[in-house]
């Protein structure tokens, strides 16, 4: 598998919990359109061989303020200098109140054959505390809009564990979610990024993360619904219906190669990840300058890719227990035996068409069996992991306003 990703940096208002890379500025996405362009063309260009990609995505930010004409000369240029097979699972992250029929029936007809729409959460309270700019009713006309427009593959995203947040709420806010019937749901906790507005408030008192038994809980609560409601979980925090996962998201947790575009955007080609600049500016003025506007990258040698591999896997689909030890030369059921064997004992894994694989009481402890197993790979190894965390050179640009409510 292969897959290209796009980072699309601007939103109307950046959310409170967000520490993705965009900006507040929707009046420079005609210019950073003829960069991104420029971007794609310049990276096939130092390119050897790409091979064809199954999966493209559109982050952000907010893909969605992209005018259908902006989808278009994107698309277009893409398929230019990449190989799409045609079956490719194209998506397009959208923003609830960002979308009109007429722009989303364009989207289908460009090729793009799946959503994901931001919902977070259908309480009016909440949506205001993280500073969406959709209501519910948005929400539910997003997902009408969608299906009318031809579109059979649309993950929603929902939120839980917000601060003070009650279970009622949580459970209404799935009952409700799963009422429209999405392909696909991703079930977030929501996290206290360093460097985001909510993290500020929490350093001086002004908000709370949720208790982790209470966490927990709700992580519970969400596994049994959506199991419920047929929706099989095939990562921590991803469920789909019908078969229907998110290829590209597969592809990362595969250990899989992709080609990335656009500002704070990382790509893994070969045995070399890589990431742009995190600022619009200096990513545009590397890209005008004829030159890749790359931060950083490094050479992942084989443990390292091994620890990945394991780490990635396990908290998706499971390990591919024979394809590991094919390029890695380590058995994991050996090494792992007698942890493997606790595993099953208590319901947290099981071993499936040769895959190690967690169960839904295993991905609720997923972080514990991950660093057993990640501390046993290490002394095989006799290295240490030492996970990256990606920091981007950072320049003189704002990515949010702080609004304390």
């Amino acid at each position: 598998m292969f897959g290209l990703y796009l980072h699309i940096p601007f939103c109307e208002k950046k959310c409170i919990y967000c520490d993705f890379y965009s900006v507040e500025r929707t009046g420079e996405i005609a210019r950073f359109v003829d960069t991104l362009c420029k971007e794609i063309a310049l990276r096939a260009q130092y390119s050897h061989t790409i091979p064809q990609a199954n999966t493209v995505f559109f982050g952000g930010g907010t893909p969605s303020l992209l005018s259908a004409q902006e989808m278009e000369r994107i698309m277009m240029t893409l398929r230019e200098h990449y190989a799409i097979i045609p079956e490719a699972e194209i998506t397009a992250e959208c923003n609830p109140g960002t979308v009109t029929q007429e722009k989303l029936t364009a989207y289908r007809q460009l090729g793009i054959n799946r959503l994901s729409f931001g919902v977070q959460s259908f309480d009016e309270k909440e949506l205001a505390y993280l500073q969406r700019i959709h209501s519910p009713e948005q929400a539910f006309e997003a997902m009408d809009l969608a299906r009318k427009a031809g579109f059979d593959n649309v993950n929603m995203d929902l939120m839980f564990a917000l601060p003070e947040q009650e279970i009622g709420t949580w459970k209404k806010n799935i009952h409700t979610m799963v009422g429209l019937q999405p392909d696909h749901i991703s079930a977030y906790s929501l996290i206290f990024e360093e460097g985001t507005p909510l993290f500020a408030l929490m350093k001086k008192g002004l908000a709370n993360p949720a208790k982790e038994e209470h966490d927990a809980h709700l992580y519970e609560i969400g596994m049994e619904l959506l199991g419920n409601a047929g929706y099989a979980q095939y990562e921590v925090s991803n469920f789909a219906r019908n078969g229907q996962e998110c290829k590209h998201n597969v592809l990362y947790w595969s250990g899989d190669r992709y080609c990335s575009f656009g500002p704070s955007a990382h790509g893994f080609l070969g045995d070399e990840r890589y990431w742009n600049y995190r600022s619009l500016r200096r990513y545009s003025e590397y890209v005008h300058n004829s030159t890749l506007p790359i931060a950083n990258k490094e050479t992942l040698n084989k443990e390292e890719q091994m620890f990945e591999r394991a780490f990635l896997e396990l908290r998706a689909k499971g390990i591919r227990l024979s394809k590991f030890e094919e390029d890695f030369s380590v058995d994991i059921k050996t090494i792992a035996k007698e942890e493997i064997e606790w595993w099953i004992q208590n319901s947290w894994a099981h071993i499936n068409e040769g895959r190690l694989s967690l169960l839904p009481k295993g991905y609720a402890v997923c972080d514990e069996l991950t660093l057993s197993l990640i501390t046993l790979l290490e002394k095989q190894a006799a290295t240490e992991w030492q996970q990256k965390d990606f920091t981007e050179e950072r320049d003189d640009e704002p990515s949010f306003s702080l609004t304390v409510l």
